[in-house]
């Protein structure tokens, strides 16, 4: 959780129906039997002080200054938490994911457990039967002469960011969170809408605050 963030500002303590945004995903996954134990990695001092007094069960990890830039690449930060965390397996997910589900992720933590002979990681992705295009006005996924329905499309699937399960040596070995052989679970879209921009934020709290029955 990075204290600052361009697109939307503030977006991981920012206010989100009552509460920091946060707050939600840690709940969830404080909910998830499976999970064994909670770290946050911020460079935020707001996120680590509020953390201490309201999630005390959670571990923290202030990030390294080298690593706080916006550009760094993701892996380079799991690489600095997993040095500090011994796992078996980890799971990655973001405070910008607040209509997770804990339910989900126990779902995909039993699959991929099931599964794990065949898989070395697993990512969430969303399903898309929608005619898409590329910028070369190319089609990507259908063909314009032959108009099949949306639904009858075949699905191509988007990395949603929801969550990512891997070992130590799965990114260790391929600098990646993703490994050579990984599993594809898809989630709802409903929860897997991610805040990246500003319309993102007020979608996902709409949606949470209908989910709760609150509008």
């Amino acid at each position: 959780m990075r204290h600052s963030s361009e697109r939307v500002p503030g977006k991981n303590y920012r206010n989100f129906a009552g509460k920091p945004l946060y707050h939600y995903i840690i709940r969830t996954l404080l909910d998830v039997s499976s999970v064994d134990e909670v770290v946050i990695d911020t460079d935020s001092e707001m996120i680590l002080s509020q953390t201490k007094e309201e999630f005390p069960e959670v571990r923290l990890i202030e990030r390294p200054k080298h690593l706080r830039d916006g550009s760094i690449p993701m892996n380079d930060v799991l690489l600095n938490s997993i040095s500090q965390v011994d796992a078996d397996y980890y799971l990655q997910t973001h405070s910008t994911n607040p209509l997770l589900r804990a339910a989900t992720i126990e779902a995909a933590v039993d699959e991929f457990t099931a599964r794990r002979g065949l898989y070395d990681s697993l990512f969430s992705v969303t399903r898309l039967q929608t005619r898409l295009w590329d910028e070369l006005t190319l089609p990507v996924n259908h063909n314009p002469n032959i108009l099949l329905r949306t639904q009858d499309l075949p699905p191509i699937y988007e990395e949603n960011s929801c969550m990512y399960i891997f070992s130590r040596d799965v990114l260790e070995e391929n600098h990646n969170r993703i490994g050579k052989r990984p599993l594809m679970f898809e989630t709802d879209r409903y929860e897997a809408v991610d805040i990246d921009e500003e319309i993102d934020f007020q979608l996902a709290e709409q949606l949470y605050l209908i989910r709760k029955g609150l509008q």
